[in-house]
């Protein structure tokens, strides 16, 4: 996949190009099958699979405090979208001069001039432009104008239930609530998140018999507190674990901290980047008596884990 950071980078534009744009925060199932649709149509052309986002959120530049973490960050949104099959993927910088662009311009002079649009993929609750003027029905106006396909496509529902459509405010409300099986459902994948391992509070192994790689989060989205069944993948392998979200509440601390004790691992790797994938949450923190309770539990939740992992 070939990435462009900038409308202004791009050189040419490109052979019948097929575009979906949009935030893709998740990159879940909904945006996959945006995503394809976009192939699909491309292949039939015989052009360019393009996909459209912009970094930072819209959201972030818009609105000064009050948005949501961001479910994916840029470097994973950017995986994703390569795992994808598209062909090519612009990352617009969003800046408030971006967003005083009119519907129009955008259109015209960015989608048909610059990327050399031939068709266009968006949900149903597509808008664009400055103050988000542009509407599916303007788009559609524009289409016929200025000679370009539209095609709308449906919402994906949630699996198993038609009511709900797959949404990142619902993965969100998923993960926040520790649900994280019914977040892999809408996902398509398990959740993760990234982080450096960082020097903890030398506990682990010394005082329970269970070293931990203490994580210096770089994702905005954590599960809620609790104990986890995780699998962890560092320098392309991966390893069965268990992680603990929380404030270690039998020591007291009051201090937010995400460790993970991976099996069948020896390996130091502290200053070394890892991603923790959460599979089944298996229990809320809890205050144990000492040292030996918590220690029980562990060896417990371990074993639940290998179960689960197992499957």
């Amino acid at each position: 996949m070939e990435l462009i950071e900038g409308i202004e980078k791009i050189g040419q534009p490109y052979k019948d190009a097929v575009i979906t744009i949009g935030n893709f925060d998740g990159v879940h199932i909904g945006h996959q099958a945006l995503f394809h649709e976009v192939i699909e149509r491309a292949d039939a052309l015989g052009g360019t699979s393009v996909a459209m986002t912009f970094e930072p959120h819209p959201i972030r530049v818009l609105k000064q405090n009050g948005y949501p973490p961001m479910i994916t960050l840029y470097e994973q949104k950017v995986e994703l979208i390569t795992r994808s099959g598209i062909d090519v993927l612009i990352c617009v910088p969003f800046t408030p001069e971006f967003a005083a662009v009119t519907a129009r311009e955008f259109v015209e002079d960015i989608l048909i001039k610059r990327i050399g649009v031939r068709a266009i993929v968006v949900g149903r609750d597509y808008s664009f432009g400055k103050n988000r003027e542009g509407s599916i029905e303007l788009l559609r106006t524009y289409s016929k104008e200025l000679g370009f396909d539209l095609i709308v496509a449906d919402w994906i529902q949630k699996p198993g239930n038609g009511a709900d459509r797959i949404s990142s405010t619902r993965i969100r409300e998923f993960v926040t609530d520790g649900d994280v099986e019914q977040a892999q459902k809408l996902l398509g994948r398990y959740y993760q998140i990234r982080g450096v391992v960082e020097t903890g509070r030398n506990r682990g192994g010394k005082l329970l018999g269970f070293p931990t790689a203490n994580i210096n989060l770089h994702d905005e989205l954590a599960p809620k507190t609790g104990v986890y069944a995780v699998t962890v993948e560092f320098q392309g392998k991966k390893y069965k674990g268990v992680a603990n979200i929380g404030y270690s509440p039998t020591f007291d601390d009051h201090i937010y901290t995400v460790e993970v004790h991976i099996l069948d691992f020896n390996d130091n790797i502290y200053g070394q980047k890892i991603r923790v994938n959460f599979t089944e949450r298996l229990r809320d923190e809890k205050k144990f008596s000492g040292i030996s309770e918590l220690s029980e539990q562990i060896k417990r939740d371990i074993i639940k884990a290998r179960e689960i992992l197992s499957l």
